[in-house]
């Protein structure tokens, strides 16, 4: 199969080639590019299948530009294959094209989480709750385990009992374990602390 495309990427080389997108079928590309892309998703490899899914997804963002699941996709793509700047390119576009949605921010805090930026992962992920993942499993799943590592312990503690409402599962089950010892471990360091404090007032 010949697919043109902008920007291709094949080998870590980028090249374009010049489409009239007016005469393709938004449809039919997306069943294609659908395709393509669970098969990519399967080997996260830089193969014919990945470079497929990503000329036939960049073909369907410059036909309809304000369908954000076309830049997501990208995004997603992008992040497999180690292409950071228009991972993260392609997710701010699709904030930009709708702020409302909470799929995009979702997904940059999953970019930023994977790269252990866990301040900015967390900020993502709220902003998608905010903008209605209050039921999003994932999002629930994440910030719980952000709030964990960045050792916030009661608000770890909050989103994965949330988490667990929706779909309990043993590993959120020892993820909440773990969280409660270390939240009953911070509660004695400060307790201990506020008495050492209170010592040293009366001395």
């Amino acid at each position: 199969m010949t697919v043109p495309a902008y920007p291709a990427l094949k080998g870590g080389l980028e090249y374009q080639i010049p489409v009239d997108y007016s005469k393709l079928n938004e449809a039919e590309l997306e069943e294609k590019a659908g395709f393509y892309y669970h098969l990519a998703l399967k080997n996260e490899t830089l193969n014919d299948d990945m470079t497929a899914a990503l000329n036939l997804y960049h073909m369907l963002a410059h036909k309809n530009p304000a369908n954000i699941e076309y830049k997501i996709k990208l995004g997603i793509l992008y992040d497999i294959i180690g292409k950071d700047r228009y991972a993260k390119g392609c997710f701010f576009d699709a904030i930009g094209v709708d702020k409302s949605k909470p799929e995009p921010f979702f997904r940059l805090g999953e970019f930023y989480y994977k790269r252990e930026m866990y301040k900015r992962a967390l900020k993502m992920y709220r902003i998608a709750y905010r903008k209605g993942y209050t039921r999003h499993y994932d999002t629930l799943y994440k910030m719980g385990d952000t709030c964990l590592k960045l050792g916030d312990t009661k608000s770890a503690l909050k989103y994965l009992h949330f988490a667990a409402e929706i779909s309990p599962n043993e590993q959120l089950s020892d993820k909440i374990i773990r969280a409660e010892n270390a939240d009953k471990l911070n509660n004695e360091y400060y307790s201990d602390t506020r008495i050492r404090l209170q010592d040293k007032d009366i001395e």
